[in-house]
């Protein structure tokens, strides 16, 4: 039986602090993380933060000893469906740059915000949505192109539904993944609060498992590269994104349960992002590891 660690590991997002290995590693050990997500810089700030080489080197080497899977959030400023030009170049070359931060400090991908078009005094319109999805495809397709086979996965993440979101939930990322060519770099990371916001029955007997073949179905097996674990605040379909502690939501435990169980997860850590999940009580990281027991 392959050992349950191995198969989904549990870990949340860590502050880095004092660095990748005294501040984010130091915290990681500190909740029992068997896997962790870093901002690599400032998350509300555009300035591209530059590694350290030696701290790289050692924080590449210590994950690799130990068989650590990390990833990175790029910044929550990140829009690639933005009509404002200076956004969306900034969230182009951030995306660039943390994939270049990904690769030198080993991280298995980068969680992207999958954005939103939004016209100031101007209404929805099929001609902005298109007008946003080629700006996603120009943007990222280059990047993904220079991944090559071994680079980092560059993960989408759909949104809650708030405001204008260009992938909400499970179906826009048919559209989404077409406008990149289904290119084999681009991941998917299924945040169980955005989906369940969006609409998607978690807290139904057999939602989740649906939930997840529809991700298969959309695309392909092996698409799934992570789940960020979070409970929901409000009720299923509310297109608000407030995570909540898992069993305290409006999503509940089985919905993580079925998860563990599916198919389609083998393989796929779970990074939880809840109030006290990267606190040294968290009951979230002991709970998450019950079960999938």
């Amino acid at each position: 039986m392959l050992d349950p660690a191995l198969r989904n590991p549990i870990g949340t997002h860590v502050l880095v602090g004092k660095g990748l290995v005294d501040g984010a590693v130091a915290n990681a050990d500190l909740v029992g993380a068997e896997t962790f997500q870093v901002f690599t810089g400032n998350p509300r700030g555009w300035a591209l933060s530059e590694g350290k080489p030696a701290e790289d080197h050692r924080f590449r080497d210590l994950m690799g000893e130990r068989g650590t899977r990390v990833f990175i959030h790029a910044p929550y400023l990140v829009n690639l469906g933005s009509p404002t030009p200076a956004t969306y170049e900034r969230s182009v070359a951030s995306v660039a740059h943390n994939l270049k931060r990904a690769a030198e400090i080993g991280a298995e991908g980068v969680v992207v915000h999958t954005g939103s078009y939004v016209v100031p005094g101007e209404g929805d319109t099929e001609e902005r949505h298109a007008a946003a999805m080629r700006q996603v495809r120009e943007g990222l397709l280059p990047l993904l192109d220079a991944l090559g086979d071994d680079g980092p996965w560059l993960l989408l993440e759909p949104t809650a539904g708030q405001g204008r979101s260009l992938c909400a939930g499970v179906e826009d990322l048919a559209a989404y993944l077409a406008a990149l060519d289904d290119h084999p770099r681009a991941g998917v990371c299924l945040d169980t609060c955005h989906v369940f916001a969006a609409g998607a029955p978690l807290d139904e007997p057999g939602g989740t498992t649906a939930t997840v073949d529809r991700i298969v179905e959309i695309g392909g097996p092996g698409r799934l590269r992570l789940v960020h674990a979070n409970d929901s605040m409000d009720l299923r379909g509310a297109f608000k994104d407030r995570h909540q502690r898992i069993g305290e939501g409006h999503i509940g435990e089985d919905a993580f349960v079925e998860l563990f169980a599916h198919p389609a997860t083998e393989g796929v850590p779970f990074i939880l992002e809840t109030p006290d999940s990267r606190d040294a009580d968290t009951r979230d990281i002991p709970l998450l590891k019950k079960l999938r027991g």
